[in-house]
């Protein structure tokens, strides 16, 4: 089972926003665990923090451990909207750095990791 860091679009100006993104981002990860990945799903983040209100953490907390997921990962797969994303350009810049195939299109992804 191949591992697939799953980057995108997260934050937003406003909650709808930034609702959509994890929605949309969600999703994705559904499609490529249905499709037999192991996808890193960075929207589930938000699962720490409903789950435990009270706690002091904080966005570098939540970006090194996402980075430390996407050093281990296979291929990182970058869902659409992510070209305003200032994250999501850092993560595929490290990405490119540690040589880790990058796929655009679930379709590329599954045609060439295959």
């Amino acid at each position: 089972m191949k591992k697939v860091y799953v980057a995108g679009a997260y934050s937003a100006d406003n909650v709808l926003d930034v609702l959509k993104n994890i929605g949309r981002g969600e999703e994705v990860c559904a499609e490529l665990f249905l499709r037999g990945y192991a996808p890193f799903c960075p929207w589930h983040d938000k699962d720490f923090v409903f789950k435990r209100p009270y706690h002091k953490f904080t966005v570098d907390m939540f970006y090194d451990y996402s980075i430390a997921w996407l050093k281990v990962c296979d291929v990182m797969f970058v869902t659409g909207g992510w070209e305003n994303s200032a994250g999501t350009k850092k993560e595929i810049k490290i990405a490119e750095e540690m040589g880790i195939p990058i796929y655009y299109s679930i379709s590329e992804l599954y045609e060439k990791e295959q």
